[in-house]
């Protein structure tokens, strides 16, 4: 049976891990690096499909699975024909495995984890193993987040109501779902996580993976449209990334999804000992990590994909990304000097939204909380991370 996702290397880059490629899928192909898009609930907020065709020169988009799974329902978008349908994309899709909401909507509900540890993060409670059930904690909406070696379970963050996630479920999710790409189901774990809990969670992981690629066997029409990605898991430890590398690069995946948290100064390395192992003839995308300062080294390092909220996340509290001669730079148009600047929002000009609108008008949108500032700024920055990753790609193929 022909696969479904497919990747070639068109060039790699003397002296680093980068490489110039296309991923091939059944909407369309995927000329890497390329930035994705965050569709978490089947939209990219403020914007229409046709903003990301026309404006944004968008090639690929990810949505949610534990979101998606909760509002509208697997059963409505699969009655719909699927995501692409359903939002009316034209463009390849992919959906994550839902394991990175349960854990952080739930274990880590309110501690200020993310995809980066940072130094202010409270070590109380600290997420060090299995979360144990109690009632109290079950009463407060998306608190209550128990890991087993069979999956987890959790409470809607919307209403309270209780779930469970397995690999199987995860996988029958996404078939319902429809998109391109799907994730193995995986335990996305703390990044204060101590050394012995990473390795468990990592090998809980594996044992997913595993069960992920059965399901997904198991429905022969799913496995003709969709392509199946692993998640590399291990937090900062080097020695778990690798094996965790290895493990993964002997079971049947079409691609690699690299998740879990780091610290700033560890995801450097991190990614140089996995993608000096995983295998070079399948994509590797860095889940949820995507600011011009990652893409930058994720690409050296020899990602081809990445995701990240914080464009259009960015752009809804009035900040957005500049050219400037020392490399990207955010600036947030509420400030006062920027109530007169009619400047182009970009001096590059090279978005359309740059060469109509200036800093003083998205000024003057942000200070009277009009919608249309969310929009213009939105559109502004897709435009400039989807570009400044073709860069690089550019630069890649001249090297």
């Amino acid at each position: 049976m022909k696969q479904p996702v497919t990747f070639e290397v068109i060039k790699r880059q003397p002296g680093t891990l980068a490489r110039a490629g296309v991923i091939h899928t059944p909407h369309g192909d995927i000329e890497t690096p390329a930035f994705v898009a965050v569709g978490t609930r089947g939209t990219v907020k403020s914007l229409k499909p046709e903003d990301l065709e026309r404006h944004v020169g968008l090639q690929m988009i990810i949505s949610n699975t534990y979101h998606l799974f909760l509002q509208p329902g697997q059963d409505v978008v699969k009655a719909s024909g699927g995501i692409h349908s359903f939002a009316g994309w034209k463009f390849p899709t992919m959906t994550d495995s839902g394991g990175f909401q349960v854990f952080s909507l739930g274990a880590a509900f309110g501690k200020g984890v993310t995809k980066f540890a940072k130094g202010d993060v409270s070590t109380e409670g600290e997420y060090h193993g299995l979360n144990v059930y109690s009632q109290a904690l079950a009463s407060e909406h998306g608190r209550l987040c128990i890991v087993d070696e069979d999956g987890v379970t959790f409470t809607s963050h919307i209403d309270g109501s209780m779930h469970r996630f397995t690999a199987e479920r995860s996988i029958d999710i996404q078939h319902d779902l429809g998109a391109d790409i799907i994730v193995a189901f995986d335990e996305c774990t703390s990044p204060t996580a101590d050394y012995a809990y990473q390795k468990e969670a990592m090998e809980r992981t594996h044992r997913w993976a595993k069960r992920s690629i059965l399901a997904h066997k198991q429905n022969y029409e799913a496995q003709r449209k969709q392509g199946l990605y692993g998640v590399v898991q291990g937090g900062r430890y080097l020695d778990l990334r690798a094996e965790s590398a290895r493990t993964l690069s002997a079971m049947d995946f079409d691609g690699f999804g690299i998740g879990g948290s780091f610290s700033k100064a560890d995801l450097g390395e991190a990614l140089r000992v996995v993608n000096e192992v995983l295998p070079e003839d399948k994509p590797r995308h860095l889940l949820g990590i995507g600011e011009p300062e990652d893409i930058l080294e994720g690409v050296r390092l020899g990602c081809d994909t990445f995701d990240c909220v914080a464009p259009t996340r960015l752009a809804r509290t009035g900040t957005i990304y500049v050219h400037t001669t020392g490399g990207p730079k955010k600036i947030n148009l509420k400030s006062e000097k920027y109530k007169y600047d009619l400047s182009p929002l970009d001096e590059s000009q090279t978005c359309e939204i740059s060469r109509i609108h200036t800093k003083a008008y998205l000024s003057h949108l942000f200070r009277s909380h009009e919608m249309l500032a969310a929009h213009l700024a939105s559109i502004h920055n897709l435009h400039f991370i989807v570009n400044f990753t073709k860069q690089e790609r550019e630069r890649i193929l001249l090297s």
